[in-house]
Protein backbone atom coordinates (compact mmCIF):
# COMPACT_ATOMS: atom_id res chain seq x y z
CA UNK A 1 0.00 0.00 0.00
CA UNK A 2 1.27 3.57 -0.94
CA UNK A 3 -0.56 6.50 0.18
CA UNK A 4 0.94 10.07 -1.08
CA UNK A 5 -0.16 12.76 1.68
CA UNK A 6 1.22 16.52 1.62
CA UNK A 7 2.76 18.15 4.71
CA UNK A 8 3.71 21.48 5.73
CA UNK A 9 6.17 22.96 7.92
CA UNK A 10 5.95 26.33 9.71
CA UNK A 11 8.45 28.16 11.92
CA UNK A 12 7.89 31.36 13.50
CA UNK A 13 11.09 32.53 15.11
CA UNK A 14 12.72 35.44 16.75
CA UNK A 15 13.18 37.37 13.60
CA UNK A 16 12.53 35.04 10.85
CA UNK A 17 9.11 32.86 9.90
CA UNK A 18 9.38 30.53 6.95
CA UNK A 19 7.17 27.45 5.38
CA UNK A 20 8.52 24.37 3.81
CA UNK A 21 5.75 21.93 1.82
CA UNK A 22 6.65 18.60 1.53
CA UNK A 23 5.06 15.07 -0.42
CA UNK A 24 5.44 11.74 1.64
CA UNK A 25 5.19 8.87 0.05
CA UNK A 26 3.91 6.38 3.03
CA UNK A 27 4.00 2.60 3.40
CA UNK A 28 2.86 -0.04 5.14
CA UNK A 29 5.37 -2.16 5.87
CA UNK A 30 4.18 -5.23 7.92
CA UNK A 31 2.69 -8.25 6.22
CA UNK A 32 -1.06 -8.69 5.55
CA UNK A 33 -1.53 -10.61 9.01
CA UNK A 34 0.42 -8.55 11.45
CA UNK A 35 -0.78 -4.94 12.85
CA UNK A 36 -0.11 -1.94 10.66
CA UNK A 37 3.02 -0.60 10.38
CA UNK A 38 3.12 3.10 8.26
CA UNK A 39 6.42 4.49 8.03
CA UNK A 40 7.66 7.09 5.60
CA UNK A 41 9.84 5.20 2.58
CA UNK A 42 10.03 9.04 0.27
CA UNK A 43 10.12 12.58 0.94
CA UNK A 44 10.17 15.29 -1.98
CA UNK A 45 10.41 18.61 -0.50
CA UNK A 46 8.28 20.71 -2.99
CA UNK A 47 8.07 24.37 -1.82
CA UNK A 48 9.97 26.55 0.44
CA UNK A 49 8.92 29.79 0.97
CA UNK A 50 10.77 33.25 1.34
CA UNK A 51 12.38 33.90 4.72
CA UNK A 52 10.34 36.54 6.12
CA UNK A 53 10.98 39.26 9.14
CA UNK A 54 8.59 37.62 12.10
CA UNK A 55 5.70 40.25 12.20
CA UNK A 56 5.78 41.91 15.75
CA UNK A 57 2.85 44.56 17.10
CA UNK A 58 5.70 45.64 19.84
CA UNK A 59 8.44 43.56 21.84
CA UNK A 60 6.47 41.47 23.50
CA UNK A 61 3.42 40.71 21.11
CA UNK A 62 3.27 38.64 17.78
CA UNK A 63 1.31 40.14 15.08
CA UNK A 64 -0.87 37.21 14.55
CA UNK A 65 -2.99 39.02 11.64
CA UNK A 66 0.48 39.83 9.71
CA UNK A 67 1.73 36.06 10.32
CA UNK A 68 -1.55 34.26 8.94
CA UNK A 69 -1.48 36.79 6.29
CA UNK A 70 1.86 35.54 5.52
CA UNK A 71 0.80 31.94 5.97
CA UNK A 72 -2.28 32.30 3.22
CA UNK A 73 0.01 34.14 0.94
CA UNK A 74 2.54 31.12 1.06
CA UNK A 75 -0.58 28.61 0.55
CA UNK A 76 -1.39 29.92 -2.31
CA UNK A 77 2.50 30.72 -3.51
CA UNK A 78 2.84 26.40 -3.04
CA UNK A 79 -0.75 26.35 -4.85
CA UNK A 80 -2.00 24.39 -1.87
CA UNK A 81 -5.24 24.54 -0.08
CA UNK A 82 -5.55 23.93 3.92
CA UNK A 83 -7.87 21.04 2.24
CA UNK A 84 -5.33 19.18 0.95
CA UNK A 85 -2.51 19.23 3.85
CA UNK A 86 -3.13 16.21 6.06
CA UNK A 87 -0.42 16.90 8.40
CA UNK A 88 2.41 19.07 9.29
CA UNK A 89 3.96 21.46 12.29
CA UNK A 90 3.91 24.76 13.84
CA UNK A 91 6.65 25.63 16.03
CA UNK A 92 7.23 28.67 17.63
CA UNK A 93 11.26 29.23 18.71
CA UNK A 94 13.18 31.61 19.94
CA UNK A 95 12.18 35.03 21.92
CA UNK A 96 8.84 34.77 19.96
CA UNK A 97 8.29 31.50 22.07
CA UNK A 98 8.15 33.51 25.11
CA UNK A 99 5.64 36.46 23.27
CA UNK A 100 2.63 37.20 25.45
CA UNK A 101 0.08 35.77 22.64
CA UNK A 102 2.34 32.72 21.60
CA UNK A 103 -0.41 30.22 22.30
CA UNK A 104 -3.15 32.18 19.92
CA UNK A 105 -0.78 32.49 17.46
CA UNK A 106 -0.49 28.16 17.41
CA UNK A 107 -4.37 27.88 18.24
CA UNK A 108 -4.99 30.09 14.80
CA UNK A 109 -2.19 28.88 12.45
CA UNK A 110 -2.94 25.00 13.96
CA UNK A 111 -6.55 25.32 12.50
CA UNK A 112 -5.44 25.51 8.78
CA UNK A 113 -4.65 22.04 7.98
CA UNK A 114 -4.69 18.66 9.21
CA UNK A 115 -3.62 16.72 12.60
CA UNK A 116 -0.64 19.41 13.74
CA UNK A 117 2.51 18.47 16.15
CA UNK A 118 2.06 22.09 17.42
CA UNK A 119 4.90 23.50 20.63
CA UNK A 120 6.36 26.11 21.09
CA UNK A 121 10.11 25.70 21.57
CA UNK A 122 12.16 27.18 24.91
CA UNK A 123 15.81 28.19 24.10
CA UNK A 124 16.90 24.42 25.30
CA UNK A 125 14.38 22.62 22.76
CA UNK A 126 15.42 24.91 20.24
CA UNK A 127 19.10 24.55 20.33
CA UNK A 128 18.50 20.53 20.19
CA UNK A 129 15.93 20.93 17.57
CA UNK A 130 18.77 23.36 15.24
CA UNK A 131 21.36 20.80 16.21
CA UNK A 132 19.26 17.75 14.72
CA UNK A 133 18.72 19.91 11.91
CA UNK A 134 21.64 20.65 11.08
CA UNK A 135 22.89 16.95 11.30
CA UNK A 136 25.15 17.40 14.43
CA UNK A 137 23.54 14.69 16.15
CA UNK A 138 24.69 12.00 13.05
CA UNK A 139 27.87 13.61 12.71
CA UNK A 140 28.61 12.94 16.05
CA UNK A 141 27.28 9.04 15.98
CA UNK A 142 29.13 8.94 12.47
CA UNK A 143 32.55 10.22 13.96
CA UNK A 144 31.98 8.82 17.45
CA UNK A 145 33.23 12.39 19.01
CA UNK A 146 31.33 15.18 20.37
CA UNK A 147 30.40 17.67 18.22
CA UNK A 148 28.23 20.96 18.90
CA UNK A 149 25.66 22.75 16.85
CA UNK A 150 25.84 26.96 16.87
CA UNK A 151 22.11 28.06 15.47
CA UNK A 152 23.64 31.99 15.36
CA UNK A 153 19.77 33.72 14.81
CA UNK A 154 18.84 37.15 15.03
CA UNK A 155 18.70 37.79 18.65
CA UNK A 156 20.42 34.68 20.23
CA UNK A 157 22.85 31.82 20.00
CA UNK A 158 21.14 28.05 20.89
CA UNK A 159 24.29 25.49 21.20
CA UNK A 160 23.45 21.58 22.01
CA UNK A 161 26.40 19.42 22.38
CA UNK A 162 26.03 15.62 21.42
CA UNK A 163 28.24 12.80 21.82
CA UNK A 164 28.28 9.78 20.02
CA UNK A 165 24.68 10.48 18.62
CA UNK A 166 23.87 11.46 22.67
CA UNK A 167 23.10 14.44 23.98
CA UNK A 168 25.40 16.44 26.64
CA UNK A 169 24.30 19.82 27.17
CA UNK A 170 22.83 22.92 25.65
CA UNK A 171 22.79 26.49 26.50
CA UNK A 172 21.97 29.47 25.03
CA UNK A 173 23.88 33.28 24.42
CA UNK A 174 22.42 36.96 23.92
CA UNK A 175 24.47 36.51 20.54
CA UNK A 176 22.80 37.55 17.46
CA UNK A 177 22.77 39.05 13.99
CA UNK A 178 19.87 41.81 14.83
CA UNK A 179 21.31 42.74 18.22
CA UNK A 180 22.27 45.28 16.12
CA UNK A 181 20.14 46.98 13.92
CA UNK A 182 21.83 49.76 11.37
CA UNK A 183 19.25 52.54 9.53
CA UNK A 184 20.31 54.62 6.86
CA UNK A 185 23.92 54.04 7.58
CA UNK A 186 23.61 54.62 11.41
CA UNK A 187 22.91 52.72 14.29
CA UNK A 188 19.11 52.15 15.00
CA UNK A 189 18.98 49.80 17.96
CA UNK A 190 21.28 48.09 19.73
CA UNK A 191 20.65 45.35 22.32
CA UNK A 192 21.58 46.17 26.47
CA UNK A 193 23.49 43.55 26.67
CA UNK A 194 25.80 43.84 23.35
CA UNK A 195 25.68 47.88 24.59
CA UNK A 196 27.21 46.58 27.72
CA UNK A 197 29.74 44.07 26.18
CA UNK A 198 31.04 47.44 23.64
CA UNK A 199 31.52 49.07 27.03
CA UNK A 200 33.75 46.87 29.11
CA UNK A 201 35.86 47.21 25.94
CA UNK A 202 35.87 50.88 25.43
CA UNK A 203 33.35 50.61 22.33
CA UNK A 204 30.34 53.46 22.51
CA UNK A 205 27.29 52.99 20.11
CA UNK A 206 25.12 55.67 20.45
CA UNK A 207 21.21 55.25 18.36
CA UNK A 208 21.41 57.60 15.55
CA UNK A 209 25.29 57.94 15.80
CA UNK A 210 27.46 56.80 12.32
CA UNK A 211 27.58 52.51 11.57
CA UNK A 212 31.26 52.55 11.81
CA UNK A 213 32.39 49.34 10.24
CA UNK A 214 35.67 49.36 12.05
CA UNK A 215 33.83 49.23 15.28
CA UNK A 216 31.44 47.37 14.50
CA UNK A 217 34.17 44.24 13.26
CA UNK A 218 35.77 45.14 16.71
CA UNK A 219 32.10 44.72 18.15
CA UNK A 220 31.57 41.20 16.44
CA UNK A 221 34.89 39.94 17.27
CA UNK A 222 33.93 40.47 20.82
CA UNK A 223 30.71 37.99 20.07
CA UNK A 224 32.48 35.56 18.46
CA UNK A 225 35.04 35.34 21.76
CA UNK A 226 31.56 34.92 24.00
CA UNK A 227 30.80 31.82 21.81
CA UNK A 228 34.56 30.35 22.19
CA UNK A 229 34.00 30.66 25.94
CA UNK A 230 30.79 29.26 25.58
CA UNK A 231 32.29 26.29 24.17
CA UNK A 232 35.07 26.03 26.60
CA UNK A 233 37.87 26.40 23.93
CA UNK A 234 38.42 30.29 24.98
CA UNK A 235 38.78 30.94 29.05
CA UNK A 236 35.84 32.93 30.66
CA UNK A 237 36.15 36.57 31.08
CA UNK A 238 34.22 38.13 33.62
CA UNK A 239 31.18 39.33 31.37
CA UNK A 240 30.48 35.84 30.18
CA UNK A 241 28.29 34.80 32.50
CA UNK A 242 26.20 37.86 31.96
CA UNK A 243 25.92 36.61 28.05
CA UNK A 244 23.89 33.77 28.74
CA UNK A 245 19.52 34.71 27.96
CA UNK A 246 17.53 35.18 31.23
CA UNK A 247 20.93 34.26 33.20
CA UNK A 248 20.91 30.86 32.07
CA UNK A 249 23.03 27.83 32.58
CA UNK A 250 26.48 27.20 30.49
CA UNK A 251 27.25 24.07 28.83
CA UNK A 252 29.08 21.31 30.57
CA UNK A 253 32.96 21.04 30.38
CA UNK A 254 32.58 17.74 29.73
CA UNK A 255 32.75 16.18 27.11
CA UNK A 256 35.91 17.64 25.10
CA UNK A 257 33.97 19.28 21.58
CA UNK A 258 35.85 18.29 19.29
CA UNK A 259 33.77 19.27 15.81
CA UNK A 260 30.85 22.03 15.35
CA UNK A 261 28.51 22.71 12.93
CA UNK A 262 26.95 26.26 12.05
CA UNK A 263 23.08 26.70 11.54
CA UNK A 264 21.06 29.77 11.59
CA UNK A 265 20.67 33.03 9.90
CA UNK A 266 24.09 34.26 10.41
CA UNK A 267 25.49 30.69 9.26
CA UNK A 268 26.05 31.48 5.87
CA UNK A 269 28.62 34.04 6.19
CA UNK A 270 30.85 31.26 8.63
CA UNK A 271 30.86 29.23 5.75
CA UNK A 272 31.44 31.61 2.65
CA UNK A 273 32.47 34.99 2.08
CA UNK A 274 30.72 38.31 1.98
CA UNK A 275 30.67 40.83 -0.69
CA UNK A 276 31.72 44.58 0.84
CA UNK A 277 27.41 45.41 1.18
CA UNK A 278 27.79 44.84 5.04
CA UNK A 279 24.62 46.02 6.25
CA UNK A 280 22.36 44.45 3.31
CA UNK A 281 19.70 42.90 5.76
CA UNK A 282 20.44 46.00 8.04
CA UNK A 283 21.92 44.66 10.48
CA UNK A 284 25.06 43.20 11.82
CA UNK A 285 24.69 39.54 10.97
CA UNK A 286 26.98 39.45 8.24
CA UNK A 287 30.27 41.12 10.25
CA UNK A 288 29.50 38.61 12.99
CA UNK A 289 29.14 35.39 10.66
CA UNK A 290 33.01 36.66 9.20
CA UNK A 291 33.97 36.68 12.79
CA UNK A 292 32.78 33.85 13.87
CA UNK A 293 34.77 32.33 10.98
CA UNK A 294 38.28 34.14 11.58
CA UNK A 295 37.92 33.46 15.51
CA UNK A 296 40.86 31.70 16.41
CA UNK A 297 39.24 29.40 19.21
CA UNK A 298 36.51 28.32 17.26
CA UNK A 299 38.65 27.81 14.07
CA UNK A 300 40.61 25.13 15.42
CA UNK A 301 37.96 23.52 15.80
CA UNK A 302 36.50 20.56 13.25
CA UNK A 303 33.84 22.13 11.07
CA UNK A 304 31.80 19.94 9.54
CA UNK A 305 29.19 21.16 6.60
CA UNK A 306 25.95 21.10 8.08
CA UNK A 307 22.94 19.66 6.55
CA UNK A 308 20.72 22.94 6.56
CA UNK A 309 21.90 26.53 8.16
CA UNK A 310 19.37 29.30 8.12
CA UNK A 311 16.48 26.58 7.71
CA UNK A 312 18.18 24.01 10.21
CA UNK A 313 15.30 24.91 12.83
CA UNK A 314 12.29 24.64 10.33
CA UNK A 315 10.20 21.52 10.55
CA UNK A 316 9.85 20.14 6.51
CA UNK A 317 7.16 17.26 7.17
CA UNK A 318 5.30 15.54 10.27
CA UNK A 319 5.22 11.45 9.19
CA UNK A 320 2.77 9.67 11.33
CA UNK A 321 3.61 5.96 12.28
CA UNK A 322 0.58 4.01 13.45
CA UNK A 323 1.61 0.58 16.19
CA UNK A 324 0.09 -1.19 18.53
CA UNK A 325 1.66 -1.40 21.89
CA UNK A 326 2.59 -4.80 23.34
CA UNK A 327 0.25 -6.84 25.60
CA UNK A 328 1.97 -6.44 28.78
CA UNK A 329 1.86 -3.00 29.52
CA UNK A 330 0.75 -0.79 32.65
CA UNK A 331 -1.75 2.51 32.49
CA UNK A 332 -4.24 4.40 33.79
CA UNK A 333 -7.25 4.90 31.85
CA UNK A 334 -8.40 8.01 33.02
CA UNK A 335 -5.43 9.61 31.90
CA UNK A 336 -5.92 8.71 28.25
CA UNK A 337 -6.51 9.77 25.69
CA UNK A 338 -3.31 11.84 25.04
CA UNK A 339 -2.38 13.94 21.97
CA UNK A 340 1.06 15.46 20.70
CA UNK A 341 3.61 13.90 24.04
CA UNK A 342 7.10 14.87 23.05
CA UNK A 343 9.45 11.80 23.16
CA UNK A 344 12.53 12.30 25.70
CA UNK A 345 14.40 9.62 24.23
CA UNK A 346 17.71 8.08 25.76
CA UNK A 347 20.81 7.42 23.54
CA UNK A 348 21.60 3.59 23.85
CA UNK A 349 24.99 4.44 24.84
CA UNK A 350 23.64 6.03 28.10
CA UNK A 351 20.87 3.27 28.57
CA UNK A 352 23.93 1.02 29.32
CA UNK A 353 24.67 2.34 32.59
CA UNK A 354 21.82 3.05 34.94
CA UNK A 355 23.65 5.86 36.70
CA UNK A 356 24.12 7.72 32.75
CA UNK A 357 20.32 6.90 32.37
CA UNK A 358 18.76 8.86 35.19
CA UNK A 359 21.33 11.63 34.55
CA UNK A 360 20.18 11.89 30.88
CA UNK A 361 16.70 12.12 31.98
CA UNK A 362 17.58 14.97 34.24
CA UNK A 363 19.24 16.48 31.67
CA UNK A 364 16.85 16.38 29.32
CA UNK A 365 13.70 17.40 31.27
CA UNK A 366 14.28 20.91 31.49
CA UNK A 367 13.72 21.06 27.49
CA UNK A 368 10.48 20.17 28.16
CA UNK A 369 9.82 23.33 30.44
CA UNK A 370 9.82 26.28 28.00
CA UNK A 371 8.36 28.29 30.97
CA UNK A 372 10.27 26.07 33.82
CA UNK A 373 7.33 23.92 34.65
CA UNK A 374 7.16 20.11 33.69
CA UNK A 375 5.21 19.68 30.67
CA UNK A 376 3.72 16.28 29.68
CA UNK A 377 6.73 14.07 28.70
CA UNK A 378 7.61 10.68 27.45
CA UNK A 379 10.95 8.67 28.70
CA UNK A 380 12.05 6.54 25.82
CA UNK A 381 14.52 3.67 25.81
CA UNK A 382 14.91 0.32 24.07
CA UNK A 383 14.97 -1.66 27.87
CA UNK A 384 17.42 -4.21 25.45
CA UNK A 385 19.12 -6.98 28.09
CA UNK A 386 17.19 -5.74 31.23
CA UNK A 387 14.25 -8.62 31.58
CA UNK A 388 15.14 -10.41 35.16
CA UNK A 389 13.31 -8.87 38.18
CA UNK A 390 16.24 -7.82 39.70
CA UNK A 391 17.36 -5.66 36.38
CA UNK A 392 13.94 -4.08 36.46
CA UNK A 393 13.85 -3.08 40.00
CA UNK A 394 17.33 -1.56 39.17
CA UNK A 395 16.10 0.33 36.26
CA UNK A 396 12.87 1.47 37.88
CA UNK A 397 14.79 2.94 40.74
CA UNK A 398 17.15 4.81 38.21
CA UNK A 399 14.06 6.47 36.20
CA UNK A 400 12.70 7.53 39.44
CA UNK A 401 15.82 9.38 40.45
CA UNK A 402 16.12 11.14 37.14
CA UNK A 403 12.60 11.75 36.55
CA UNK A 404 11.85 13.25 40.11
CA UNK A 405 10.40 16.73 38.28
CA UNK A 406 8.02 14.64 36.69
CA UNK A 407 6.69 12.54 39.47
CA UNK A 408 6.73 15.93 41.89
CA UNK A 409 4.14 17.36 39.29
CA UNK A 410 0.71 16.55 38.40
CA UNK A 411 0.86 14.81 34.92
CA UNK A 412 1.47 11.32 34.67
CA UNK A 413 4.81 9.51 34.33
CA UNK A 414 5.38 8.19 30.84
CA UNK A 415 7.41 5.69 29.62
CA UNK A 416 7.88 4.23 26.29
CA UNK A 417 9.81 0.96 25.59
CA UNK A 418 11.01 -1.48 23.00
CA UNK A 419 11.53 -4.10 24.95
CA UNK A 420 8.68 -6.45 26.18
CA UNK A 421 8.93 -5.44 30.16
CA UNK A 422 5.98 -2.51 30.02
CA UNK A 423 3.81 -4.45 32.86
CA UNK A 424 6.82 -5.43 35.13
CA UNK A 425 8.67 -1.79 34.83
CA UNK A 426 5.33 -0.04 35.40
CA UNK A 427 4.18 -1.82 38.43
CA UNK A 428 7.72 -1.98 39.99
CA UNK A 429 7.61 1.70 39.64
CA UNK A 430 4.71 2.08 41.17
CA UNK A 431 5.90 0.04 44.25
CA UNK A 432 9.08 1.94 44.42
CA UNK A 433 7.67 5.80 44.52
CA UNK A 434 6.61 6.79 47.80
CA UNK A 435 3.35 8.98 46.79
CA UNK A 436 0.10 7.83 44.73
CA UNK A 437 1.39 8.33 40.81
CA UNK A 438 -0.77 7.82 38.07
CA UNK A 439 2.32 5.69 35.52
CA UNK A 440 2.19 5.05 32.40
CA UNK A 441 3.95 2.01 30.60
CA UNK A 442 3.69 0.80 27.00
CA UNK A 443 6.00 -0.98 25.67
CA UNK A 444 6.90 -2.81 21.81
CA UNK A 445 7.33 0.66 20.71
CA UNK A 446 10.24 2.55 18.94
CA UNK A 447 10.74 6.24 18.85
CA UNK A 448 13.18 8.43 17.91
CA UNK A 449 14.66 11.74 19.69
CA UNK A 450 12.41 14.29 18.90
CA UNK A 451 9.04 12.32 17.86
CA UNK A 452 5.52 12.64 19.36
CA UNK A 453 3.39 10.27 20.94
CA UNK A 454 -0.63 9.89 20.82
CA UNK A 455 -1.66 7.16 22.90
CA UNK A 456 -5.60 6.34 22.77
CA UNK A 457 -7.75 4.31 25.02
CA UNK A 458 -7.12 0.47 25.10
CA UNK A 459 -8.80 -1.67 22.78
CA UNK A 460 -8.97 -5.43 22.69
CA UNK A 461 -10.37 -5.58 26.12
CA UNK A 462 -7.95 -3.38 27.56
CA UNK A 463 -4.72 -5.68 26.14
CA UNK A 464 -3.27 -2.91 24.26
CA UNK A 465 -3.73 0.61 23.54
CA UNK A 466 -3.09 2.08 19.93
CA UNK A 467 -0.36 4.33 19.02
CA UNK A 468 0.53 7.26 16.89
CA UNK A 469 4.24 8.34 16.19
CA UNK A 470 4.80 11.83 14.78
CA UNK A 471 8.26 11.86 13.50
CA UNK A 472 9.78 15.59 12.57
CA UNK A 473 11.19 15.66 9.58
CA UNK A 474 14.23 17.96 8.99
CA UNK A 475 15.37 19.57 5.17
CA UNK A 476 17.90 16.58 4.78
Amino acid sequence: MHEVILSVGIDIGTTTTQLVFSRLTIENLASSYTVPRITIVNKEIIYKSPIYFTPLTSPVEIDADAVKKIVELEYAAAGMKPAEVQTGAVIITGETARKQNANLVLSALSKMAGDFVVATAGPDLESVLSARGAGADLLSSEHRTAVSNLDVGGGTTNIAVFERGGLRGTCCLDIGGRLVKIKDNRIDYIFPGIARLAARHGLEFRLGSQADLHQLRQLCSLMADQLAMALHVLTADETHPLMYTNQGHSLPEQPVIQAVTYSGGVADYVYQQASADWFRYGDIGILLGQAIQEQPQLSRLKRFIPAETIRATVVGAGSHTTEISGSTIAYVEHCLPMKNIPILKISEADETDLNHLAASIATQLPLFMPEGKPEPVAIAFTGRGRSRFSEIQSLAKAIIQGAKEVIEHRHPLIIVVENDIGKALGHAIRVLLEKPKDVICIDSIRTLSGDYIDIGLPIADGRVVPVVIKTLIFNT
